[in-house]
């Protein structure tokens, strides 16, 4: 019976850290979904923007990920040396040892698994983005990157509504409006972010952008759709955890044989 005990122990603990994973994220989950296109290296070698002046540095990419999991081993390992000290009873000593292995496993699939993400993350066919120029600012609203923008297309109107959409998304992710995220989204979009607010249950979440900046880096038909390729980057703070700077594209699309169709965010992807 004892070692029942000991082996549900155990079984719990190993749940706990499966949970883990699905803590509150904001839109998109900081990882690339939906409709991806291929960014040329030029474009994907730009560095992240610094932080603003005076403000926390970020941690290093995935160092708070692996944090907790290394705390407990270091701190099962000194326990186990205690409890060897005080000489206390074979089933304790069973115990950690068993919530060692299980703790050490669980972190080697979280890290194979985020290794496989992000060998795939850039997955996808579509025409690359070409013609890449020297980034030139235009009056307001952000910035135009390469010629393949049509000179009539109102870049400055776009990428204010851009930067306005992202917000609002963020904002609408936080509270779960899957009804204001629905008027945003593609039907396949849509779904993406529904399954990770379902798989987020009931962790809070709170977004809030400090800092953003929206470069359009094409606009390209494809079939009967025109798609725009925006360039976000910034910063912000999720939970009131540490400043954090994201750089991604939003592939937002228009369906060119309806006169009253809108854009429509497509895709996220990572750059950095």
């Amino acid at each position: 019976m004892k070692r029942f005990f000991l082996l549900l122990t155990v079984f719990l603990t190993c749940l706990t850290f499966i949970a883990a994973p699905a803590e509150a994220k904001r839109f998109g989950g900081g990882s690339s979904i939906g409709k991806q296109r291929s960014i040329s290296p030029q474009q994907s070698q730009q560095a992240a923007p610094p932080a603003s002046p005076g403000a926390p540095q970020p941690a290093a990419p995935g160092g708070n990920r692996w944090l907790g999991p290394l705390a407990g081993l270091a701190a099962g390992i000194g326990l186990a040396a205690l409890f060897s000290h005080l000489g206390m009873s074979d089933d304790m000593g069973m115990l950690l040892t068993l919530m060692l292995g299980a703790m050490l496993v669980m972190f080697m699939i979280s890290l194979f698994r985020r290794k496989a993400e992000s060998a795939t993350q850039y997955a996808g066919a579509g025409a690359p983005y070409y013609g890449h120029e020297p980034v030139r600012q235009p009056t307001s609203g952000g910035a135009v990157s390469g010629s393949n923008i049509p000179a009539d297309f109102p870049v400055d109107a776009f990428l204010r509504s851009a930067k306005t959409s992202f917000i609002r998304l963020q904002a609408a992710n936080d509270r779960k409006d899957l009804d204001d995220i629905r008027e945003y989204t593609t039907p396949e979009m849509f779904a993406e972010i529904s399954m990770q607010i379902r798989e987020r249950d009931n962790a809070p979440q709170r977004t809030d952008v400090l800092a953003l900046n929206a470069e359009l880096l094409e606009v390209a038909n494809d079939g009967d759709y025109a798609i725009a390729s925006v360039r976000m980057t910034g910063q912000l703070r999720e939970n009131e955890g540490a400043n954090e700077n994201f750089d991604e594209v939003w592939h937002v699309q228009k369906n060119l044989r309806d006169d009253k169709a809108v854009w429509l965010l497509a895709g996220i992807q990572q750059v950095a």
